[in-house]
This record gives C-alpha cells, structure tokens and sequence, in this order.
C-alpha cells in the first residue's frame, strides 16, 4: 500500500552531496554495476518504458529470473533513462539533392543493480542478448528532484532550467540527460519522486 503513496522501499545509490543550493543539487557517485537496454520504441508500438519488462524479466521482478543463474537480483531505484535522437542526413532525388533529417530516436533504460555487485562479471549473465549489464565508474551529476508526472514537457523544463543553473555556477554539461524515476507506475502521481540528472565536469 505504502508504494501507492511514494514510500521507497528498495535499495537507492549512495552518493556524495559536493553542493547543495535552493535549486538544485551537485552529487558525486561512486562507481556501480548497471543492467541495461537500448531500443528503438517503435519495437514496443511506440512505449518509451517498453524496455522496462525486459530488465524485469533480467531481475526476476515477474517470475523466474532471466538470467543464466537463474538468480534473482532486489530491485533498486531509481530506474533510470536516457532518450538520444540521432540525426542523419538523407539525399532525396529531385531537380537538385534537397537534404531532410531522418529523426531516429533510442531510449536506454538501466537498473542500478543491488551494491554488493561490483564489478560486471559478478552479476548474473542476462539471457535475452538485449540486455548489457556494465560497470559505470565514479561521475558528478548536478540533479534537481520533483514530484508528479515525468512527461516529456516536463522533463524538457527541468533539464532546460537545471542547465541554465549549473552553468551559471560554472559547471560545464558533459553529457545527455537521465530521468531518474524512483516508483512503480501505479504510484499516484502527487507522490512520485523523479529526479533530472546531468553529467557535470
């Protein structure tokens, strides 16, 4: 019941506040091991979350664990993702070579696996070939946190504004955004906690 209303019951990362201000957060992370998977969301009729069930399944979150153990791995929060559109440069024949840009979009959604996993190859080795599990070394984020809906508009606000904050305070964006989301989707959406994360140098 607690999970309808935000409570958090699984493991979360560890990390080291270097600056808090009114707006935003600059947190360093230790290094982790990740599970995740990348794909088109036309491959789930158009679901960004379509990856979601597919490092469940890797977990063992809606049964036997798919993976070569089979063990099952706990949960942890936040899921995290990140949306990359790839732009390339198509030649259409006409009177003379007009070029268009094909917007191909990829969503990677990752699951933080449980601490007492450091290195790669201590986790369990994922069935389905879609799913990578890596080793992300230590990394700095300036992160501001919310409640709601993290919908594309909203998200596009945040990480537009917590851009414009870090660089004011002189960091530099060294990286894509991640939407750190850290409840099930059932939680009512005035209890949600998400956060936007950007890599900072």
């Amino acid at each position: 019941m607690g999970m309808v209303f935000g409570k958090i019951c699984v493991e979360t990362p560890k990390y080291e506040l270097i600056k808090s201000t009114p707006d935003y957060e600059i947190r360093k992370y230790p290094p982790s091991v990740i599970a995740e998977v990348t794909y088109d969301p036309t491959q789930f009729k158009g679901d960004k979350d379509g990856g979601f069930a597919v490092l469940a399944n890797y977990i063992g979150a809606f049964g036997n664990p798919q993976n070569s153990k089979p063990e099952k791995i706990a949960m942890t929060a936040p899921v995290i993702t990140t949306t990359t559109t790839n732009s390339s440069p198509e030649k259409i024949a006409m009177t003379a070579p007009v070029v268009t840009k094909k917007e191909e979009e990829r969503v990677t959604m990752g699951f933080i696996l449980p601490s007492k996993y450091k290195k790669a190859e201590e986790a369990p080795k994922p069935v389905d070939e879609r799913v990578v599990v890596r080793e992300e070394g230590e990394r700095k984020y300036a992160v501001v946190r919310f409640s709601g809906a993290a919908t594309e508009k909203v998200v596009a606000e945040k990480v537009g504004k917590l851009r414009e904050w870090a660089e004011r305070d002189g960091y530099k964006v060294v990286g894509a955004e991640v939407l750190g989301r850290y409840n099930p989707p059932w939680t009512l959406p005035a209890f949600r906690t998400n956060e936007v994360m950007l890599p900072v140098g």
